[in-house]
């Protein structure tokens, strides 16, 4: 039972982080209006937390349940995945820091200032996590069928 609570968490915890990077990129454009800037740093916290329920759920699901952890340690996809989940991480990071700097302004009843390059950058950085997490699935798959196993 345990297992499967797992395994459901984790997809749960994907398909919400997903929703909302899907969220932000819909309602992230100019111009900015006082309550969107607002929505906008308030789905970039709930996609923090959903990641971390991603990373946690996916690390109970490793050390816990299905394979093993010597199966993953020794499985090139799921190092692949690891980095392809960090690489999303260190992208989101130019999002949350753009809404983190409209606190100020935000706090103040001002609606942010952004450039257009800038807000070109932030929709074309969401638009590549989105295409990046299009990819974590595959190489689930692949990994959960035997493939990327080292030494074989």
């Amino acid at each position: 039972m345990g297992q499967a609570v797992a395994a459901y968490l984790h997809f749960l915890s994907i398909f919400v982080l997903f929703a909302l990077l899907t969220l932000e990129h819909r309602l992230f454009k100019l111009p900015l209006d006082l309550e969107r800037a607002r929505t906008l740093m308030r789905i970039d916290m709930a996609y923090g937390v959903a990641a971390g329920a991603v990373l946690v759920t996916g690390l109970a699901r490793v050390i816990w349940f299905d394979k093993g952890l010597d199966y993953y340690l020794n499985n090139s996809l799921f190092h692949a995945k690891m980095g392809l989940f960090a690489l999303i991480a260190l992208l989101s990071g130019f999002p949350t820091f753009v809404f983190l700097n409209w606190r100020n302004e935000l706090k103040a009843g001002q609606v942010p200032q952004i450039s257009p390059v800038k807000a070109k950058a932030v929709i074309m950085v969401i638009r590549l996590e989105l295409l990046l997490a299009l990819i974590l699935p595959l190489l689930a798959v692949l990994m959960a069928r035997g493939y990327g196993v080292i030494g074989s």
